[in-house]
């Protein structure tokens, strides 16, 4: 009985113990706003609109230009013989060779046989042919192609072909219905279904092989191997992107699928058709991401997005335009510019001579300024053909063990495919070309010559002389 009634009075004691923190509790919260939230409650359908329920009339449109792209290349397999066993008669080295076969997808733009596809397609192909939906076969000619946007044009000999009418990719939002059209896995042309996942992918290293341009349209409309140069259209049968690439854990689709726009896309193919090349923009600056830190220093809102310029080429096009160190450059020709990658693509679809105008804020004023681009360099440091070289630096000197009167430049890489591979290589310092002594890369490249051009090289403590034959 006495349990009982100590066991009663413990439980009064907690109730009234938790009642006085309550009230103390509410008697310290301060006051607090009712939340207001937006709520709508009628349904997605509203009744009145007429729901889609097929896209049939608009894919069967675009599905006439969706092509199937088949390369075949011949590579050559090097088969050494033992050396002990080429004593006894044994033959030497042997090749051998094998036929490989790919296959991707492309997308017809021209009624008289061009047609974009990626460059991963067709790159290395000896012949490429194309199966339209139709069933006729043609074979196809390479016109050109550039890896650093994965995109290549082909042609076929035909007339009066189906086409597909492009987009302006620009406006692409996200959410927007899109369909990808193509050959997956060479089952058969097949759509899939989804949405704009994400726009302005540019940090995949998708490209990185080759320092490439990327801006990709992601999706998870289904993409798997053999949709690559396919279509990526929207809801009006219209071309958006070219479908390029997949993430995967898997080496098959889990919805991160990935297009290059097809502004971009047709950029390329125009060049390529006309030039057989591809001439991109330069501005002449050297530039980073702004940093909210680095815009606080510039007495800019940390809230700033742009890039700003940490180096002007003297005499290039933004230092004839009149571009300063410090400009934080925002935008071009009216696009907003957040981060390095959007200047560098900006610039280089832009081709060369052309006029482009920046958005610019200096000292905390806004301006804009136009600039004729010059031509970019892609390989600013290519002497010869696959010879790459550098200012002979104090260090390298020191590393080298080169003489304090050997000038010039030294030669840093030569690619294995060079035709002066055989001769020249890394660490051999170029003094004269053609009895004119070397000082800085404009001049020497200004030196040589059609034909027959004399070296004077320094390499390993000795002088002598080369002779290298331009085409």
């Amino acid at each position: 009985m006495r349990s009982k009634v100590i066991s009663a009075l413990l439980l009064v004691a907690l109730i009234g113990w938790g009642a006085t923190l309550l009230v103390l509790a509410k008697e310290k919260r301060p006051d607090v706003p009712k939340p207001v939230l937006t709520v709508d409650k009628s349904p997605v359908s509203d009744g009145a609109s007429v729901a889609i329920t097929s896209y049939a009339d608009v894919i069967e449109v675009v599905q006439p230009a969706v092509v199937s792209v088949y390369s075949t290349k011949i590579v050559a397999t090097k088969i050494a013989t033992d050396p002990i066993a080429q004593l006894f008669g044994a033959p030497p080295d042997q090749t051998r060779e094998r036929k490989e076969e790919g296959l991707g997808s492309g997308v017809i733009v021209t009624n008289d046989g061009y047609i974009i596809t990626n460059n991963h397609v067709v790159e290395g192909a000896d012949a490429l042919s194309v199966l339209l939906p139709d069933d006729r076969e043609y074979q196809a000619v390479l016109i050109g192609s550039d890896p650093k946007t994965d995109i290549a044009v082909i042609k076929i000999e035909a007339g009066d072909l189906p086409t597909i009418t492009l987009a302006d990719s620009d406006k692409l939002r996200v959410g927007d219905v899109v369909f990808a059209v193509g050959n997956p896995l060479g089952v058969g042309q097949t759509v899939t279904m989804g949405i704009v996942s994400a726009k302005g992918r540019n940090k995949l290293g998708l490209l990185e092989n080759v320092a490439g341009y990327e801006d990709f349209i992601q999706t998870d409309a289904a993409i798997n191997m053999g949709n690559s140069g396919g279509a990526l259209v929207d809801a009006k049968g219209r071309l958006v992107g070219i479908n390029s690439a997949i993430v995967s854990t898997t080496k098959g689709n889990i919805g991160i699928g990935f297009a290059i726009p097809v502004n971009l896309a047709s950029s390329i193919m125009h060049s390529l058709i006309e030039t057989g090349t591809v001439a991109r923009g330069s501005l002449g600056v050297g530039a980073e991401t702004l940093t909210p830190e680095f815009a606080e220093s510039l007495n800019l809102p940390k809230s700033t997005k742009g890039v700003v310029i940490n180096n002007v080429t003297p005499d290039g096009p933004a230092d004839k335009a009149g571009l300063h160190l410090t400009d934080v450059i925002e935008g071009v020709n009216g696009h907003a510019v957040s981060a390095l990658e959007d200047l560098r693509l900006r610039i280089a679809q832009s081709p060369p001579d052309s006029t482009v105008s920046l958005s610019v804020i200096r000292d905390g004023s806004k301006m804009a300024i136009d600039v004729v681009l010059g031509r970019l360099d892609e390989k600013p440091n290519e002497l010869l053909a696959g010879v790459d070289v550098a200012p002979i630096t104090a260090e390298r000197r020191r590393v080298l063990g080169m003489d304090s009167r050997v000038t010039g430049l030294e030669i840093t890489n030569v690619s294995e495919d060079s035709p002066y591979a055989g001769y020249l290589v890394p660490n051999i310092a170029i003094v004269e070309i053609n009895r004119t002594a070397v000082s800085d890369f404009a001049g020497a490249k200004s030196l040589f010559h059609e034909g027959r051009n004399l070296l004077l090289v320094y390499y390993r403590g000795q002088y002598r002389y080369l002779t290298v034959r331009l085409p």
